[in-house]
Parts: structure tokens; C-alpha cells; sequence
């Protein structure tokens, strides 16, 4: 056994290089022959022997102060709750995203979600990665108006329901309150009384919507009397579903109760004052929208699917003004059953599930005529209590500028205001001076944005540079910039491009 010495062996002088290093050999043999010491030093007086080894002290600063001290700080780790969505683009850890997820561990105080991007740039890509999460965690994801379509594949895939409307396709009932009728006949008091005008306003809400969207105009308040009235006196007449037809057809009528609605005492006198409001309901059920709304609901949503998407393509060929009625009709459709769970839930006659709401192609369905914000607006505000989360898709914030009148265009930039999540895609700087008024963007948050906008080459088959690429803004933190990659089949599933190739 070798014993160490008791003091430390004094170095060599630094000079002395012949002495240090006489030949290499030599060099070996003294390498081998000199002791190490020991981790906290030598023992004995002055040798430098440490009994204790103090831990450092630790500072905590912001990342703009902590830089002038020490330049090699980073950002907090990255999101672990939700979807796997790629890696973030400067530190190579994963990101997860999820609406709900984040508002059950506190990250965000609601679970909307808006995200905006040029054409191409992977908005759909990274909304169906979140839809394939979400079964995988037992959300059940509703795509509310599949305009191209860009969901039907992947839902397929997944085991859901797809529901396809159009002339001689599916069809849907504007009316249709299912479930939620369902729960309201079978309560008594005070329950069944909330849940009959629930059902109520939701039925004369989107009547409202739809004659807005034929007339090109707002209803005025003698005519929206008077269509309460008369789903009122359906409600206690029929014992299934109203339908347009019934309303337009006791409309008609006139009873005694309309009439008295109407305030006017004479056959002559209600005629004139309903003359409009008729041929507005005449339109629905014969003009453009004939064939698609005017007759009751054939394949009810099936809320137990893995995954439901509602394909509007087809009604898309004939015009914006049927497909914002189509958007409309789904959204209220939707949202009427994801009601009905949460009341049946609520009674303890049904399961409690949450649910992710896809409304793509934001912009092609508020357009249509003034006010049809306020019903979207509506129907979207209370999602949080419903545990639903929602993932609004737009091109550019500019899209909304088409909105008839300032109070819709200011309407909807509350969409984005009371989204508690914003992604951004490759974005011109034009937009992003926008985006800058909704949420704060660092100088070279918008220069990162706005360099996924545009291709940098004229070379064909290039990637686009913003392809797969996004900002994840949250409130005033530093956006998270993450890219995705695509895993097995979701290539082939996440592909918007294949009519444009020519492959099947």
C-alpha cells in the first residue's frame, strides 16, 4: 500500500522546461509515480484540506438582465401537457400542446385556440396532429364544416363518423335540438323549464341567422316576435322535431296567438305585416338552400364516434351563401349536442366527456351577411363550461376585414382577443404589425414569422420555409417556435396536396 505524503510535493519550477520535461519516457514514469489527490485536497496543516464543500449560490433574474452577466442563458422548458406537436427550433426539446390540457394544469384561463397562416404553410397539418391526440386521449374531436375536405380521410382512419351534406346526401335540421329535447321532456319544474328555453333560443337563434344570411339583412323585431311565437306554438303542437317547413307553414296560418304577436286584429292587416318574413322563409326551403335544411336531420351526430367531422364540400360548388348556411347550421348543430351531453352529464344520465371543436375556414362563413358574428360569437363564448375546447383556422386577420360593418369586424377580432392560445405560421410583415395588436410580439418573434412566409429561391420541388413551422403564443410569455415532423402514416393522411399532384 502506498502512503501519501503529508503536504502537497511542490510543482516544478515553469521555467525549467529541461527539468519538467527531460524526455518523454520519463515524463510516463513520473505520470505514474506522482499520487492524485484527493477530491476535497490533502489532509493535513496547509495542505488545503476542505471538511465541507459549499454549495454555489444561486441567482434568479429575467432572461434580458441574466444575458449581460451570462450569455449563455436559456427559456424555461417547454410545455409537457397535451400533444406532441415537434421540437422546439432552438433548444431540440418536445413540445406538447392541448387546449384542455393547458387549462387543467394552469397554464391558460380558456381553452381557445386561433390560428392563422398563409396557404401551405401547415395550419391543417398541425390541427390534425391535435385531433389525433385528442382521441388518443379521449377527446372527441368535432370538425364543424369540412369545406375541401381536409379531415374525412384522417377520421376515417381514426374509427369516427363522417356526415356528408349535401342535395341528395346527408342532411341536417336547423331545428334539431336532439338530445337536449330529449333530457327536457324528461325533466319536470324548474330543470325542464331551463332546458325549454335553452332549446328555444338555440332554434330561434339560428332561424335568425339563416334568414339574415337569404334576405341579406337583419330580421327586424315585429318579425322576430313573431317567429318566437311560432316556435313556441310548435313546441306545443308537435310531438317531433320543427322544421323550417312547419315554421313557414304556420307562419301562413296565422292563428289567433300570432296574430296577437304581431299586434294586428285583422287577416289583412297580419298579412302585410308577415308578407316579408315569408317569402324569407319561402326562400330557405326553395331557393339556394333547397334541399339541404328543410327537412329533418338523417344521420343525428354520434357523440360515443372516436371522431366526428361534418363534410360540407359539396355544397361549397353552389355558392358562399349555402355554404355560410351550411357553417352555420353545423356549428349550431354541434354545439346543440355538445350541450345535451353536458346536461345529461350534469343529471347523471350520460358520461362526461370533453371535446376539441375544428372551425376551419373561419372567414368563409362570417362574411355572408351582418350579424352572423353575433351567432357565432354566441355560440362559441361559453365553451369553458361545456368542457369544450375550440381551434379556429383563418388565413389572414385581413379576411375578416370583408365583414359588412364595423361592429362585426370588431366583433370578430374578440375571437382572437379571448383566445387564450395563437399560432402563427409564415405570416408578411403586414400581418404581424397586426397580430402585434391583439398580442405582443418581440422584434424577433416577427422577423422569425415572417421569414416562414415566403420561399427565399425560385428553385422548383424547394421546401416551403415555413412549411411545418410555428409560433405558439400564449398572453405576454415569449412565443414557443416549433417544428413538426411528420411519423408513419400520418403523411399520407396530413397530405392537403394530393388533387393538386394528381394522386389518388
Amino acid at each position: 500500500m502506498r502512503h501519501l505524503p503529508s503536504h502537497p510535493r511542490p510543482p516544478p519550477h515553469p521555467l525549467n522546461l529541461e527539468h519538467q520535461f527531460p524526455m518523454t519516457h520519463h515524463v510516463e514514469q513520473h505520470a505514474m509515480a506522482e499520487p492524485l489527490a484527493p477530491a476535497w485536497g490533502w489532509r493535513g496543516h496547509g495542505a488545503g484540506r476542505a471538511a465541507h464543500i459549499q454549495a454555489a449560490p444561486e441567482y434568479q433574474a429575467t432572461t434580458s438582465q441574466a444575458c449581460g452577466l451570462y450569455p449563455f442563458t436559456a427559456g424555461s422548458g417547454t410545455p409537457t401537457a397535451g400533444t406532441p406537436v415537434g421540437r422546439h427550433q432552438l433548444w431540440g426539446e418536445v413540445v406538447c400542446l392541448d387546449p384542455l390540457a393547458w387549462l387543467r394544469e394552469g397554464l391558460v384561463t380558456n381553452p381557445g385556440m386561433f390560428v392563422l397562416g398563409q396557404p401551405g404553410t401547415g395550419k391543417s397539418t398541425l390541427v390534425k396532429r391535435l385531433v389525433t391526440g385528442a382521441v388518443a386521449t379521449g377527446t372527441t374531436p368535432i370538425v364543424l364544416g369540412d369545406t375541401k375536405p381536409d379531415y374525412t380521410r384522417l377520421v376515417e382512419y381514426l374509427g369516427g363518423q363522417v356526415i356528408r351534406v349535401g342535395r341528395g346526401a346527408d342532411r341536417i335540421n336547423p331545428l334539431d335540438a336532439g338530445p337536449l329535447d330529449e333530457a327536457r321532456r324528461r325533466l319536470t319544474g324548474a330543470d325542464a323549464e331551463t332546458l325549454r328555453w335553452e332549446v328555444r333560443s338555440r332554434r330561434l337563434s339560428l332561424l335568425l341567422a339563416l334568414a339574415t344570411l337569404v334576405r341579406e339583412a337583419r330580421i327586424t323585431n315585429a318579425e322576430e316576435v313573431v317567429l318566437g311565437q311560432a316556435i313556441d306554438l310548435l313546441d306545443d303542437r308537435l310531438d317531433h322535431e320543427p322544421t323550417i317547413v312547419d315554421v313557414l307553414r304556420i307562419v301562413e296560418e296565422g292563428p289567433a296567438e300570432l296574430r296577437a304577436a304581431a299586434r294586428t286584429d285583422t287577416d289583412t292587416s297580419y298579412r302585410a305585416q308577415t308578407r316579408d318574413l315569408v317569402f324569407t322563409l319561402d326562400l330557405l326551403i326553395t331557393g339556394s338552400l333547397a334541399g339541404v335544411f328543410d327537412s329533418p336531420t338523417t344521420r343525428p351526430l354520434n357523440l360515443d364516434a372516436p371522431a366526428i367531422s361534418v363534410d360540407i364540400s359539396r355544397v361549397g360548388a353552389a355558392g358562399d351563401k349555402l355554404l355560410t348556411a351550411a357553417m352555420l347550421c353545423t356549428w349550431a348543430y354541434a354545439f346543440g349536442m355538445v350541450d345535451a351531453a353536458t346536461a345529461l352529464a350534469e343529471l347523471g344520465a350520460a358520461p362526461r366527456r370533453s371535446y376539441l371543436g375544428v372551425m376551419d375556414e373561419l372567414w368563409r362563413a362570417l362574411r355572408g351577411a351582418p350579424g352572423l358574428v353575433e351567432h357565432a360569437d354566441a355560440l362559441t363564448r361559453l365553451n369553458r363550461a361545456k368542457g369544450m375546447a375550440s381551434i379556429m383556422i383563418t388565413h389572414s386577420l385581413a379576411d375578416l376585414d370583408a365583414l359588412a360593418t364595423e361592429e362585426d369586424r370588431a366583433k370578430v377580432k374578440g375571437f382572437a382577443d379571448r383566445s387564450a392560445i395563437i399560432v402563427l405560421a409564415g405570416l408578411p410583415p403586414r400581418e404581424l404589425a397586426r397580430v402585434h395588436e391583439i398580442t405582443p410580439l418581440t422584434g424577433p418573434e416577427q422577423h422569425l414569422v415572417s421569414s416562414w412566409s415566403a420561399p427565399d429561391s425560385w428553385q422548383p420541388g424547394a421546401r416551403h420555409p415555413g412549411r411545418g413551422k410555428y409560433l405558439i403564443k400564449t398572453g405576454e410569455r415569449l412565443g414557443i417556435p416549433v417544428e413538426l415532423s411528420l411519423v408513419g402514416a400520418e403523411t399520407d393522411l396530413y397530405d392537403t396536396d394530393q388533387a393538386i399532384r394528381g394522386t389518388a
